[in-house]
């Protein structure tokens, strides 16, 4: 009652204020500002949040529930609302807005002074006597550039000293894949080792693009002196290099200069990846963990006007993986940042796709890796959820799955996979109950109507049946998907995405169907493989199931044949002998000797097997 006496004195205020551009300041009980907006028109951008909720993201509906008070500020227009929002979160670093923290700092490449000198990369200078090439403000290119260097001129990686870490014995793998000398065991003097240092150093001097024209020449003139060793180092080199220029090229851009962002999402986290893009080439990237994620296009919007407006330089052009809200307005306050014209675009296809598709699965491993799962199913869960249409990625699925013969042996299987892996101990299995011959539409109904009536028992408990899919996929078409969804209705389900997976003619994944279109997966590599290891399984789940049941069918059906031999003594008998052959061969005398078993059921038993013996009691 208090909270609702508190909005609608809220909204009274919202109402009151100017149809005018400006900036809301949201403020809890304590005064701490919880979170700064822009608006068009502050009147009807702030009473829509003290009305019905039925719109609102979750995190809208958390912050308002903490709003105690909000205060305001008219700007002249909503280009200076963005610029004064965007300083306004830098000042207050409100909690329900995207925060990202301007961690940038400068790094180095450091040379140490000593016999074997070694050369990393570090984000500060020391007083220690050694060499420092920098600074650089890219500490990706930096590492990058430094594990090219020892790679190319076979320096150790190991972090041993020499030469007191100089042994007697074998060198590491390393060594024979031709990217260390080995000084570790003596297999390069002290001289040769400084001179490949002084190289590697030269290398990192010169951008990390050295002449291979020029190296050609050295090995040449190196020939021609009959220097065949130095010839072969410098060719080897010269490979090694040209090796390392194709792998780079994977992450080149015909656009020289731009920057390519991309998020993955998972509950209530998102990871945004940045790739920066200079002179065609990938300089550096940057990855942004952040809270409270629900509405996508006003993240990109609001993640947009915070990186850059921690950032002195803009690039010209900015792609993105999804829609961006209020578009329009960050291009003009980005290209008066810039000082010339940028563009924000969601590239469709070729290169640019390609790169936005990577940064996309590195945005998705790095969140993977801080969730401890694996960035390639995360990845599969957000493109999934985003082809189906659903809210969020489907985390916790369910799959159903009919197997029988010709009506007989009826069961059904349910495997669940969670954050995309297997989850064997929630898996279930049903003994088709009401459905008589083969109807699997009839039989996937029953099985879900059974489920949501265990849901109902044990919702208290949240785990197992107590807890309810983020999607339903059931082996089969549109005929399944529209026989279960009239269930799922009818009990007040129905807000559970359903959808049944199509095979082709080789009982291989083709499709998603709903009960109306089909949803192409066939180009969605990390959808398919996810969809189709889920079928897989679920018909490896039922079929084992169903196998099983008719191999139990069987055994009972010959037991209960015998006068005596109802189905729960066959299944005794079948515990205590293990086999059928065994109760066969058993003595009367053991059988009579069987603790369920009465001496005319044992009689019964054994004539039944023996029938050619005239056996006289």
């Amino acid at each position: 009652m208090i909270m609702e006496e508190k909005i609608r004195e809220l909204r009274k205020k919202a109402m009151s204020l100017p149809l005018s551009p400006g900036v809301y300041i949201m403020r809890d009980s304590g005064g701490r500002v919880i979170y700064v907006g822009k608006a068009k028109a502050l009147k009807n951008r702030v009473s829509q949040y003290f009305g019905s909720h039925t719109n609102h993201t979750q995190k809208v509906i958390n912050m308002v529930e903490n709003v105690d008070t909000f205060d305001y500020i008219v700007t002249d227009s909503e280009f200076e609302a963005l610029v004064l929002e965007c300083s306004l979160i830098k000042q207050y670093l409100p909690r329900y807005n995207i925060l990202l923290k301007d961690d940038k700092g400068y790094n180095y490449i450091k040379i140490t002074n000593e016999a074997y000198p070694t050369i990393t990369a570090v984000n500060k200078t020391e007083n220690d006597g050694a060499t420092y090439i920098g600074p650089y403000m890219s500490g990706y290119y930096v590492s990058n550039a430094v594990s090219q260097a020892l790679k190319l001129f076979r320096l150790p990686t190991c972090g041993k000293k020499f030469p007191t870490d100089t042994v007697k014995g074998r060198p590491c793998l390393n060594y024979h894949i031709k990217q260390c000398n080995a000084p570790c065991v003596g297999k390069i003097s002290e001289e040769e080792y400084r001179e490949s240092v002084a190289e590697a150093v030269e290398f990192l001097k010169g951008g990390n693009k050295p002449d291979i024209q020029k190296m050609t020449e050295d090995m040449e003139k190196a020939a021609e002196n009959l220097e065949f060793e130095r010839a072969a180092k410098i060719r080897d080199r010269i490979k090694a290099l040209k090796k390392m220029t194709e792998k780079q090229k994977v992450v080149c851009s015909k656009i020289e200069e731009q920057d390519i962002i991309a998020v993955i999402t998972e509950d209530d986290k998102a990871c945004f990846e940045v790739f920066l893009f200079r002179n065609g080439a990938l300089f550096d990237r940057e990855n942004f963990i952040v809270n409270n994620i629900y509405d996508l296009p006003q993240a990109r919007s609001e993640f947009i006007s915070s990186y850059y407006y921690m950032r002195d330089f803009v690039p010209c052009r900015i792609s993105v993986d999804g829609e961006v809200s209020d578009k329009e307005l960050l291009e003009n306050w980005l290209s008066e940042k810039r000082g010339k014209k940028v563009s924000v675009v969601m590239p469709k296809r070729g290169e640019q796709l390609m790169l936005v598709e990577m940064c996309k699965k590195n945005a998705a491993e790095h969140l993977a890796h801080q969730r401890g799962a694996v960035g390639r199913e995360l990845m599969a869960l957000n493109e999934l959820g985003k082809l189906l249409g659903l809210q969020k990625p489907p985390k916790y699925i369910e799959s159903y799955d009919i197997s029988n013969q010709n009506g007989t042996a009826n069961v059904a299987g349910m495997v669940v996979f969670e954050n995309g892996k297997p989850l064997k101990s929630a898996y279930r299995k049903f003994e088709i109950k009401t459905v008589v011959g083969q109807d699997d539409y009839a039989s996937m109904a029953e099985v879900i109507r059974r489920r949501i009536d265990e849901y109902e028992k044990h919702k208290d408990e949240e785990t197992g049946f107590g807890r309810l899919p983020d999607l339903i996929l059931l082996d089969g078409g549109k005929g399944q998907v529209s026989s279960v969804a009239v269930v799922l209705y009818e009990m007040g389900y129905g807000h559970i995405p359903l959808f049944g997976m199509v095979k082709d003619n080789k009982h291989k994944t083709r499709a998603i169907t709903d009960s109306g279109k089909e949803i192409s997966i066939a180009n969605k590599r990390n959808v398919f493989t996810l969809v189709s290891s889920i079928q897989e399984e679920v018909h490896r789940f039922a079929i084992g199931y169903h196998r099983q049941k008719r191999k139990s069918n069987t055994f009972r059906s010959s037991l209960t044949e015998i006068t005596g031999v109802g189905e729960k003594r066959a299944v005794l008998l079948i515990k205590h002998f293990g086999t059928i052959a065994n109760i066969k061969e058993a003595e009367i005398e053991e059988l009579e000797n069987t603790p369920f078993l009465n001496k005319a059921v044992a009689q019964n038993i054994y004539s039944y097997f023996h029938k050619e013996d005239d056996y006289d009691g």
